[in-house]
């Protein structure tokens, strides 16, 4: 029973919008949520798109 208390007090991440893993961004949080992997990824690819 300890769990559920534990994941009830918890704060509810956003889903990240290209593989739906959790974010480090709360579910609140306006705009494009991504997952560090997924936004390192789009970093390099804006950053190559020259």
């Amino acid at each position: 029973m300890s769990d559920e208390k534990d994941e009830a007090s918890a704060p509810a991440y956003a889903e990240c919008v290209l593989c739906r893993e959790p974010t480090e961004y709360p579910v609140t949080h306006k705009g494009i949520t991504l997952c560090p992997v997924c936004e390192w990824q789009e970093a390099q690819r804006t950053a190559c798109s020259g």
